[in-house]
């Protein structure tokens, strides 16, 4: 290391100040705990659940027997920094050979495992990765990063000093994620008080305190279908003049097809003044496509193009992708208008069941329903808010076993609550206020929770430069420690403990 260490430090690396290797063998009839990779959660940087294995059941690399204070360092994929030390409770098992096991010497074993945490250490040993599929590393990479050694009694210090820090980060990060669950409890109270007539007063309570009238859903419902009804009527009679013909007759009309109703019947009672309806009812659905993406004259135009991962519970107002008028016109995808509401409709991950509302005018996938939302006269943020309260909900109409998806006619039949529409317009401003607010928190939130992951590298960081705690000239300099350690290497037994412990567990107790 070139950089200038404090006074009676040393440099040195990982594998003079640790044992090694430790026993290696299988384990025998007795059961033992078995720490595997997975058994570490890597946030925490603590062994999780563990099984007990025998000879009999137990994986051939179980076969690293480990102690109390070891540090566990996992050899695959080192950039998430699966690492942990060895408890009290776990004095004694045996762990997977997928891990680089440090013993230290004389040394304290927080600074081993403090100093395996830290950035530099990670960015040190992924140079050396090998493999594509699963990247590793081997255990001459661990052991060769070096480190700074201060005097033993320092080394006690600064490890007390870094507890005493990391713990209280660790409080900080926990009330941080426990405002996160709340606020996401919070708006899922918020969405579904606005769908139950609870966020604002009713039209119908309204107009009782007021001694007035008021338009029920019923006749919102009802004016909704006339004028789908009347747009389609209009763009069936402009078809047949472009091809010059003219209708004889009302015989036309018997092509429109006709949404169906919800059955009331058998779903929750609503306030009153509300109706149930469904998306297919009140609303065009539409199904998109990809044009031919050998075709490069379909794309690269001016029409945006939205992709099912573009469709997150947000305003897309641009794409990654557009597409040209040729594209348009030679695939089945649609020009949906601003104000439409697009739903994810295939994926396991999270896609399935998002939403999210066109700003502009565009296209998108068949992975995608669009919602035209706009053409009714309603906002499209009602839809948008309903499809977020639902999503778990509307994450199980999916079918299929491979990759469970909607489709159009399951989109058309989702139910949605109906208020009159001077109160849905109330129940959208008081719930976008709302989710303003709380989405402004969640992201204070996650600020905190990442300031707080840069400041425990920094703690670390100031650890192993010397800043953390103040020096004590009598302590015995890290030279005279690192003599004694190299001086008692060889006569180290790795097998020493793992003997004896197992020997412990045998005699029967006096």
């Amino acid at each position: 290391m070139t950089e200038t260490l404090p006074v009676g430090w040393v440099s040195t690396s990982l594998g003079d100040i640790c044992a090694r290797k430790v026993a290696q063998e299988p384990p025998t009839e007795q059961p033992v705990p078995y720490i595997d990779i997975s058994s570490i959660d890597r946030s925490t940087k603590r062994i999780g659940a563990t099984k007990l294995v025998t000879v009999k059941d137990a994986p051939t690399r179980a076969r690293q027997w480990v102690c109390m204070g070891d540090v566990l360092v996992s050899m695959t994929r080192p950039n998430l920094n699966a690492v942990a030390q060895v408890g009290s409770d776990l004095d004694g098992a045996v762990a997977s050979t997928g891990f680089d096991v440090l013993r230290p010497l004389e040394v304290d074993c927080g600074w081993v495992f403090y100093r395996v945490r830290t950035n530099e250490f990670v960015a040190d040993v992924c140079e050396d990765l090998q493999g594509v599929v699963y990247p590793a590393i081997r255990p001459h990479d661990v052991r060769r990063h070096r480190l700074p050694l201060p005097p033993i009694g320092e080394q006690h210090r600064i490890v007390e000093a870094i507890e005493s820090y990391l713990t209280r980060l660790d409080d900080a990060v926990a009330t941080l994620e426990r405002v996160q669950r709340n606020l996401k409890r919070y708006r899922a109270s918020v969405l579904k008080a606005a769908v139950e007539g609870r966020l604002v007063p009713t039209d119908a309570e309204l107009a009782r305190a007021e001694g007035r009238d008021y338009e029920p859903a019923s006749v919102l419902l009802e004016r909704i279908l006339a004028e789908r009804r009347r747009r389609w009527e209009e763009a069936e009679l402009a078809k047949m003049k472009a091809k010059g013909q003219t209708p004889r007759g009302d015989g036309w009309k018997a092509k429109y097809w006709e949404p169906v109703e919800v059955d009331s019947v058998s779903m929750p009672p609503l306030p009153e003044g509300w109706c149930w309806s469904n998306l297919g009812e009140l609303f065009e659905v539409k199904v998109g496509s990809t044009p031919s993406r050998s075709k490069p004259e379909y794309w690269n135009g001016g029409i945006p193009w939205v992709s099912s991962g573009e469709v997150s519970f947000c305003r897309i107002a641009a794409t990654r992708e557009t597409i040209s008028e040729v594209g348009l016109n030679n695939s089945s995808t649609h020009l949906n208008p601003a104000g439409s509401v697009l739903l994810g409709m295939i994926g396991e991950g999270k896609t399935r069941g998002q939403a999210a509302i066109l700003n502009i005018a565009a296209c998108n996938n068949q992975n995608s329903a669009a919602i035209w939302v706009g053409e009714s006269g309603l906002p499209p943020e009602y839809v948008y808010y309903y499809l977020m309260g639902q999503y778990e909900e509307i994450r199980t109409r999916g079918s299929g076993n491979n990759q469970p998806a909607l489709n159009k006619s399951r989109v058309q039949a989702i139910p949605i609550p109906l208020p009159p529409i001077e109160e849905l317009r109330r129940i959208v401003a008081e719930v976008s206020r709302q989710v303003s607010v709380i989405d402004s928190l969640e992201i204070e939130a996650r600020r905190g929770v990442a300031r707080c992951a840069r400041l425990r590298q920094s703690i670390l960081k100031w650890a192993f430069e010397g800043r953390l705690v103040d020096q004590d000239p009598t302590d015995e300099p890290a030279s005279a420690l690192l003599e004694r350690i190299q001086a008692e290497r060889g006569k180290v037994g790795s097998r020493g403990k793992r003997a004896r412990w197992q020997r412990a567990r045998e005699e029967p107790a006096a």
